[in-house]
């Protein structure tokens, strides 16, 4: 089926487009909600008009999967062809091909889009055509491989990798570069994978390895290449330049202070990113006099940690309610095994008592109640098999599950409903009030919920290793450590440094400021491609900063431009995890830092990225008290 043309005009044309659609032909590009994407946006490519098929012969539950109403008509039985492809509309209005939808990999625990890897390493000035493909092998697992035409002189492996490393993330930088006379293709004009050779043994690029000196140097490593899922690190490797971020620093500092018993932090890290320097750093540290998380008697009502008696009172007042819930979907393929499923949720809730926790008054203050063991996952099943409209009523039942309240008091504080929508295909849609859960625990939920299900499955038992502390610790051990002179330093940082800070950016508003918060709002998606983020990232390394101090400083120009003010605030969230023993609980961890960005005396560049690190930095130091 042609839906779209272009004309080549003595052979010159972009690479990637693909043209415009023919007569009576609409192509639109959609967000994951169903939406359209802004220009020069990736998106989804959907097709519609006239000559769109009525669906698949004898196959209603493919149709039910690929065509989908039309959100920009107002005809009913105006429908979609969901193609599976990602593109996005040229400033000429032309589309360009992204690659498949369904193309994303994981490499080393790191998801990965081949593509935005191609992109990138098409920038090389000795490239002519790339490729960017899997290559798995029992050994060494999957790994990236990539394949180009061009001047192999200038384009080896070991000038590629250097390339691409200072422009994206270690796990997203192939492994090996072959070089081919013509890239394979199909009948098509498509990519011929199965065509493409196996990687030889000079194909490799070599990275210099030093090993680590001494003892602590060693446990550095050690931990670093856990954390970093990397086989071997040396003593000269750079901790971001390895596809670090600041979140992965948190859990390596709480990972090292657990091992070695010293008080590091991330600002250490950023500081000195490279070990050989970090590993100094870590052995000047002082020894940590912070106690460790350990388990609190289960006699009666126990304390809500600060985070949580915020939302409990938000709660109380009515306000931001609805924005208070946590959704999340999962698309199931395959046949189902109801059974373990819903003993995998089960175990979910045993394991975690959070997920069985209440909220109540206790003599006028609010306290948390932990449910007995055995109460189960509330789920809810329906079925949209057999339904045209199957995928118009999953919308609807998506905005009905994310938007029913919660009872804090009665429970439960997490539920579920999944929708079949065919023999093979299922969708899973939990919901949880913040209060027992942050973004850090959807990843926790998933990933055991992944492991358990598929436990069950093969008639085996449960093989997650037991908690050994569970959120109410936490809880107590939070209001015990921020006791005394603790809370007091972090106090005084706090009070000293927002002292006489504005209290908001007056930005410029086409409505007045209500009175009264209204949770009500919009967002809005601006998507970076691969080439201008690898440009950011090796400006970022540099200047010394990190990819998030450069973006936070590039914003806090935008609203000091359109406020006019010379000082600004900006909140961040941060992950608020420092100790090994919360990494895989669930619950609601999540603390906000106030950032001040002074855009004072016209600073250069390089002065406003300093003066943001520094922030980011000290802040990042003084995290643990609560932003209430």
């Amino acid at each position: 089926m042609v839906v779209t043309v272009d004309e080549i005009v003595d052979g010159k044309g972009s690479h990637r487009s693909i043209g415009r659609p023919i007569a009576n032909t609409r192509i639109y590009l959609l967000d994951e909600q169903g939406k359209p994407v802004p220009l020069g946006v990736p998106g989804e490519i959907y097709i519609g008009g006239p000559g769109l098929a009525r669906g698949y012969l004898n196959r209603p539950e493919l149709s039910a999967q690929r065509f989908a109403p039309d959100p920009c008509r107002d005809d009913p039985d105006a429908r979609l062809y969901r193609t599976g492809d990602i593109g996005r509309f040229a400033v000429d209005g032309s589309l360009e091909f992204l690659g498949r939808r369904d193309s994303q990999v994981k490499i080393r625990g790191f998801r990965v889009e081949p593509e935005e890897v191609q992109a990138v390493l098409a920038q090389h000035p000795g490239i002519a055509a790339a490729a960017v493909c899997v290559f798995e092998d029992a050994n060494a697992g999957k790994r990236l491989v990539a394949y180009f035409t061009g001047n192999s002189d200038v384009a080896g492996p070991d000038a590629l990798r250097a390339f691409l490393a200072s422009r994206l993330p270690e796990y997203m930088v192939p492994a090996a570069y072959v070089a081919l006379d013509s890239l394979p293709l199909t009948p098509s004009g498509k990519l011929d994978v199965r065509a493409l050779p196996v990687p030889g043994e000079t194909a490799y690029a070599v990275r210099v390895y030093e090993a680590p000196v001494g003892t602590v140097e060693t446990a550095v490593a050690q931990v670093w290449s856990e954390v970093l899922k990397q086989e071997q690190v040396g003593r000269q490797d750079d901790f971001f330049m390895l596809g670090g971020h600041s979140l992965l620093g948190v859990t390596m500092c709480a990972r090292l202070q657990q091992m070695l018993g010293v008080d590091v932090g991330i600002a250490d890290l950023f500081n000195y990113p490279v070990l050989q320097v970090f590993a100094q750093a870590v052995g000047r540290a002082k020894h940590t006099t912070l106690p460790p998380v350990i388990a609190v008697e289960r006699n009666g009502p126990l304390a809500l940690s600060f985070s949580q008696q915020r939302l409990w009172l938000l709660a109380q007042m009515g306000e931001a309610d609805l924005t208070l819930h946590m959704p999340a979907g999962l698309r199931l393929k395959g046949r189902l095994d109801m059974r373990a499923l819903q003993r995998a949720l089960d175990r979910l809730v045993d394991r975690h008592e959070v997920l069985r926790t209440t909220f109540d008054l206790a003599d006028g203050v609010p306290m948390q109640h932990i449910g007995d063991a055995g109460l189960g996952f509330a789920l809810q099943e329906q079925d949209l098999s057999d339904r045209n409209d199957a995928h118009a009523e999953l919308q609807h039942l998506v905005v009905d599950e994310a938007s029913t309240r919660f009872d804090l008091r009665a429970g439960p504080l997490a539920r579920g409903r999944l929708i079949r929508m065919g023999a093979e295909e299922h969708v899973l849609l939990i919901t949880m009030h913040h209060i027992v859960a942050d973004a850090w625990s959807l990843e926790v939920l998933v990933r055991e919920l992944g492991i358990l299900y598929r436990a069950f499955t093969r008639d085996r038992e449960d093989p997650l290793v037991p908690l050994a502390v569970q959120y109410a610790d936490y809880a107590a051990w939070q209001r015990r450590g921020l006791a005394g002179d603790a809370m007091a330093i972090q106090t005084e940082y706090w009070q000293r440094t927002l002292a006489g800070a504005p209290a908001r950016i007056e930005l410029p508003c086409d409505f007045p400021r209500p009175a009264l918060m209204d949770p009500r709002g919009g967002m809005a998606d601006l998507n970076l491609d691969a080439g201008l983020v690898g440009e950011l990232k090796a400006f970022s390394q540099r200047n010394g900063a990190t990819l998030f101090v450069t973006l936070l400083a590039a914003w806090a120009v935008v609203l000091g431009r359109l406020s006019g003010q010379q000082e600004l605030v900006v909140g961040t969230p941060v992950a608020n995890r420092s100790r090994v023993e919360l990494e895989p609980l669930i619950g609601f961890f999540l603390n906000n830092l106030a950032l001040r960005v002074d855009l004072s005396g016209q600073p250069t560049v390089a002065e406003l990225l300093q003066r943001v690190k520094q922030q980011a930095l000290e802040a990042q130091q003084h995290q643990d008290l609560p932003f209430e």
